[in-house]
């Protein structure tokens, strides 16, 4: 297979791409920081403004000089993140000093409600207006229903009896009404964008690629598409609003607005929307529903095409490549507010599809509902679990710009707490889920300890897990190399749920992803624009390379009514289609879909199921691709076929339980199993059963060549099992000789070491040394349990290995000897003790060392 002899050769692509982050530091300081980089198996890093003092001044030029001529001399590539400091937007506050009408517009809202009957009645609307600058849009009348409510029959436009901006005349009718003022405002939004361009803006794009892509290209255009890869966009949004809930008419906000917006609006739907404006803030039923879906297609569109298209087509002029990501937590992804309004139409135009994790996102098992974190709302386990992944290799999937690149920025923000075990469990799930390029975040130059978003890896040399960190660096290049370059293979799609979302009520995708997920039923994740491009025939949807037999269909009050009448047409092609609770009952335009609606009810490959049956309703239509012998939530897979053979990776998710189960797949005939944290291929003589420790991986390879396989492996069978009983010699290394121990101190048995007094807030390298009566078989294992975190382990002074996550199983058979055999275990801890930092608090601390058992296990040739 040839990237797997690629892989085992040592001969992969890099994909690993982590922040190094810029303060202004001295020049050997960075030389150190690339050389780190590189010692780490990386070959590429983008340099982000952290901030930097003097961004695109004569001290970022020296610093950009330093660092392309090291990545030069190592044959690296530069990425830059593209403002003076994330998110991306602010354009160096240029767009605040000199182009002030291309900050951030929004529309507001300001109601006042009122009795009637009276005729010949006037309002006060001066205080509608935050600054001189505001402009109104339109004053309308409507019939209060409730609280926020209208009734949308009774709207009367009453702009044109404005009176000098200050007073609006009119006959007020009997009962309870709402004035409502529309104004356009540049006042107002998220605090923390204050001064940010206008994304919907194509000349306040301008300002931002004049300011920081332009300069770039001005100094460094000889490295363009050489040295420099690219640029990298982080978390632009519309940032009408702080936080993730911006979701359209459910929360109280301002909105996204430009100049045109209104015109724009009514050519789209051909009707008179400024009566209607209100409808966007307050609750006016199903037509309020309709103007909602029109004003966030549009939004969506233009942030697509003048924001992320604009750049694009920069970076395509230039030969250099634009990736990044948005917001996409808590749902974000198909709102305003941190959102761009939709996932796929906002990340549509970047060469990789781009996704983050931050701040505790993702913690092993926490998969269930909203979990307390660093943010006031916390997380949505499920969101982040089950569909955040699933986003970006979706995008990556579909559109063939992208190549099946799908980009995480990881790491970022756990606290010191976070170490390579964690690490790899994150990288384990997004692999698993398809993503194939990573920005670890971050190498950070500046004097330890920086308070901002630690870990950071290396740090300065303090960090005593640093050198497991370049066995995780080339695990996750070993596995995105396989990874990358051929095709996924999923049985059926899951539709995304922004328009829904936009269009009444609706059911959040993470619902359906969950059991499907928890039932290893595999699914890509696709927008109506994707579906209503593919191609649909009696072999199922074709998207790019892929194909599906099937589509699950979150509950929608509303969608569109040209996807309701491309569903009917699938539906007579046998697609499978999954609605979860029911049908729609009406279109997000308000066309008349009872006809067709009645049809697709009608049709045999309709199933209209709940949460709970439709995993097993899928496999009665014998769509699932692998099936397990016994009930394992936390087992994932991802199916993976390059031209000379089919891949299979398997991960436990679960943070403390094994997962032991035989599987079947689709593939038949001879498979093998491979290590990527060992690089070899693995004797295996049952390479689909599956016995997988917490933190633990497979992969299983079948190759279309029988060249490609290796004699029979031996099978083992245990023959006894001894645990060491002690005593243990334990002595410490810190910084900066991690290699010099000291303070020896015995222990009869394993203890948590944070108990002892004087080793409290211990971190560096601890060493058990012990020796034990032991004889040689065929096969001999030294098993460890219970450790935090990362193992070395030598035998009669010969190193058989390191790993950084479980199982700490060391085939230790080569070194053994009759009778007495010394052992030493090495162990690294994480800086947290040392530090006790803000972010660490939302993680639990593990004692410290060995906790657990030493045992070793004897095995023969059976």
């Amino acid at each position: 297979m040839k990237r797997l002899n690629e892989v085992l050769n040592g001969n992969t692509d890099n994909y690993i791409l982590p922040f190094l982050w810029l303060h202004g530091e001295e020049e050997s300081v960075l030389r150190e920081t690339v050389e780190k980089i590189h010692d780490s198996g990386i070959r590429a890093f983008c340099v982000e403004a952290r901030p930097h003092p003097d961004f695109l001044g004569k001290t970022w030029w020296r610093d950009m000089d330093i660092l392309l001529e090291e990545a030069k001399q190592r044959n690296m590539k530069v990425w830059i993140l593209d403002d003076s400091h994330f998110p991306t937007g602010y354009a160096d506050g240029r767009v605040e000093r000199e182009f002030p009408h291309l900050q951030k517009q929004f529309l507001a809202c300001k109601v006042l409600d009122f009795i009637g009957p009276m005729k010949n009645a006037q309002a006060i609307i001066r205080y509608a207006f935050r600054d001189k600058k505001d402009k109104l849009i339109s004053v309308t009348l409507g019939k209060k229903t409730g609280y926020q409510k209208i009734d949308p029959d009774t709207l009367i436009d009453i702009t044109g009896q404005v009176v000098n901006h200050t007073l609006v005349s009119f006959d007020l009718p009997k009962g309870e009404w709402s004035v409502m003022i529309v104004t356009a405002t540049f006042e107002g939004g998220e605090p923390e964008t204050k001064g940010y361009l206008n994304p919907i803006d194509p000349l306040a794009t301008d300002v931002l690629i004049d300011t920081v892509y332009e300069a770039h290209y001005e100094k460094y255009k000889e490295e363009f598409g050489k040295t420099i890869a690219g640029f990298f966009s982080d978390e632009p949004r519309f940032g009408n609003m702080h936080g993730a809930t911006g979701s359209i008419g459910r929360a109280e906000m301002d909105i996204p607005w430009r100049e045109d917006l209104l015109e724009l609006l009514e050519k789209q739907t051909g009707t008179d929307c400024r009566k209607r404006l209100p409808l966007l803030f307050l609750e006016g039923g199903e037509s309020g529903h309709q103007i909602r879906y029109e004003y966030m297609d549009l939004v969506s569109k233009l942030y697509s095409k003048h924001f992320n298209k604009r750049i694009s087509d920069w970076c395509a002029r230039h030969q250099v490549e634009y990736i990044g990501h948005t917001i996409e937590d808590n749902n974000a992804h198909a709102r305003l507010g941190y959102g761009a309004g939709h996932f796929f139409r906002a990340m549509a135009h970047q060469d990789m599809a781009g996704i983050d994790v931050v701040f505790h996102q993702l913690m092993p098992g926490m998969d269930g509902g909203i979990f307390k974190s660093k943010t006031k709302a916390g997380w949505d386990g499920e969101f982040f679990h089950y569909v955040l992944g699933k986003l970006g290799s979706s995008l990556a999937h579909m559109d063939p710009k992208k190549q099946g690149r799908a980009l995480c920025e990881v790491f970022g923000a756990y606290g010191w707490a976070e170490g390579n075990r964690l690490m790899k469990w994150i990288i384990d799930y997004m692999m698993v889920r398809g993503i194939n390029y990573y920005v670890p975040h971050a190498f950070d130059p500046k004097e330890y300890p920086d308070c901002d978003c630690p870990p950071h890896f290396y740090a300065h040399g303090r960090d005593p897990q640093f050198g497991g960190f370049r066995l995780l660096m080339d695990y996750t290049n070993r596995l995105s190399h396989l990874l990358s370059g051929g095709i996924h293979k999923a049985p059926v799609a899951l539709l995304y749920h922004g328009e829904a979302e936009w269009s009444g009520e609706y059911m959040l995708m993470q619902k359906p992803a969950k059991e499907l997920t928890r039932n290893q039923i595999d699914f890509d994740i696709l927008p109506i624009d994707g579906l209503m491009e593919a191609e649909v025939s009696e072999s199922g949807i074709k998207v790019n390379q892929e194909t599906f037999q099937g589509l699950v269909l979150p509950y929608a009050e509303a969608l569109p009514g040209k996807f309701l009448k491309w569903l009917l047409k699938a539906s007579e092609h046998g697609l499978y289609l999954y609605w979860l609770k029911d049908l729609p009952n009406r279109t997000s335009q308000g066309e008349d879909a009872c006809e067709i609606i009645k049809q697709l009810k009608a049709s045999s490959s309709v199933r209209i199921v709940s949460l709970e049956t439709l995993a097993e309703t899928i496999r009665s239509d014998g769509l699932n691709e692998i099936s397990v012998n016994t009930d394992v939530p936390y087992l994932r897979y991802y199916h993976y076929e390059q031209e000379d053979g089919h891949i299979y990776f398997f991960v436990n998710e679960h943070p403390y339980d094994a997962v032991t189960a035989e599987v079947k797949v689709s593939n038949k005939g001879p498979c093998f199993a491979y290590c990527a944290m060992e690089n070899k291929r693995k004797e295996d003589s049952s390479p689909l059963t599956l016995n997988l420790s917490p933190y633990e991986s497979k992969m299983v390879i079948f190759p279309r060549s029988m060249n490609d396989f290796l004699p029979a492996p031996k099978e083992y069978e245990k023959v006894s099992e001894y645990q060491v009983k002690g005593p243990y010699q334990v002595s410490f290394a810190t910084y900066p000789d991690f290699t010099e121990f000291k303070e020896p101190m015995m222990l009869e048995k394993l203890r948590p070491l944070q108990e002892i007094k004087g080793k409290e807030e211990f971190t560096g390298m601890i060493r058990y040394e012990f020796e034990a009566e032991l004889w040689k078989t065929d096969q001999v294992i030294a098993a460890v349990e219970g450790v935090a975190e990362g193992v070395k382990v030598w035998v009669n002074e010969i190193f058989i290995g390191e790993k950084i996550c479980p199982p700490y199983r060391f085939d230790i058979t080569k070194a053994l000897k009759e009778g007495k055999n010394r052992f030493c275990i090495q162990v690294s801890t994480t800086l947290v003790r040392e530090r006790y930092d803000y972010l660490s608090q939302f993680m639990l601390l593990e004692p410290t060392g060995i906790t657990g058992s030493i045992t070793v296990e004897h095995y023969i040739v059976k």
